[in-house]
């Protein structure tokens, strides 16, 4: 594939080692709890790029390190507020391998949380858009009580990142097929509880390719109300599946070659920093234009985040 631009990767993880480092005086079972944590990619950034076999341009958010999970709304905003802060400055620090970052809310303090939004995020050029979790302090991210995060991101013109966790409620959760699920229930609960009827402009970015959602496009028609089926259209999607091109066909049927970006979980998936070179292999195959798999590889990312980075 020959690219007139370094691919913008949508969706790739760090662990910003002073934040870390704040948690693990907090809560220091944290690395016991969470094994993935050990991936030293995640705080190395000179091993992470030297390990890189293509260059790409990422877009960094955290790992699902939650404050809120651990300590009071105070300390959960002040963590945030520090950590954002941090991840701006890997963004000026390391131009080279990132080109902005999305800021953490704590969702135990929901003016706080507001308050990043408007005072931090639509203030700092490096901070793009804000990440969500499916779930929250054991409540969906589709609960009214987190819908005024919602209003004020759409109200700003801020993007939204979603990123699965676990339920705590499952016995069974794994990392191979739990995290699908998840994205898929809180797509689902966001569109039944009427997000997009309330702001039909907001962006919201799902992880690994709209989870579940292409796979099950003919269901998702004849179950749901003609409205809501539509809705399900309106997500964003990376391309983060580990490749697999036709998996990734059924994914740009589904919510069209201009609701598709580069994105590859890294540095998870492929050891040692990700699995872009896969990806990239993938959308090379796939029966699109060049025109088209230049999209998917930057130019949905540029139209979307409008803060002047690419």
């Amino acid at each position: 594939m020959t690219l007139a631009k370094t691919p913008i990767d949508v969706f790739a993880h760090v662990l910003a080692p002073e934040f870390y480092q704040k948690m693990l005086q907090l809560a220091p079972t944290i690395p016991q709890q969470m094994p993935y944590l050990q991936n030293r990619a995640l705080t190395d950034f000179t091993y992470r790029q030297a390990q890189q076999t293509v260059a790409t341009r990422q877009i960094i958010s955290m790992v699902n390190v939650n404050p809120e999970d651990d300590v009071d709304p105070k300390q959960a905003f002040d963590l945030c507020w520090a950590a954002n802060q941090e991840l701006a400055d890997l963004v000026r620090t390391h131009p080279d391998q990132f080109v902005g970052a999305v800021a953490m809310v704590p969702m135990n303090n929901l003016a706080g949380a507001q308050r990043i939004l408007t005072e931090q995020v639509a203030t700092v050029p490096e901070l793009l858009g804000v990440q969500v979790f499916t779930r929250a302090l054991g409540q969906s991210i589709a609960a009214p009580a987190y819908q005024p995060l919602f209003t004020v991101a759409a109200q700003l013109g801020l993007p939204i990142w979603l990123h699965p966790i676990f339920d705590d409620r499952k016995p069974d959760n794994n990392v191979t097929f739990s995290w699908e699920y998840e994205l898929t229930q809180a797509m689902l609960q966001l569109v039944t509880g009427g997000l997009f009827q309330r702001h039909p402009d907001l962006k919201l970015i799902v992880h690994h390719a709209g989870a579940m959602a292409p796979f099950f496009a003919g269901r998702i028609a004849a179950t749901l109300p003609p409205q809501q089926a539509a809705d399900f259209h309106r997500f964003y999607v990376d391309t983060a599946i580990l490749g697999n091109p036709a998996a990734l066909a059924l994914t740009v049927d589904y919510f069209g070659v201009d609701h598709v970006m580069f994105g590859t979980d890294a540095p998870f998936g492929t050891l040692p920093v990700g699995a872009s070179a896969a990806i990239l292999a993938a959308i090379d195959q796939m029966a699109l234009t060049p025109d088209q798999k230049q999209q998917i590889l930057t130019q949905n990312a540029d139209s979307l985040i409008k803060k002047g980075h690419f």
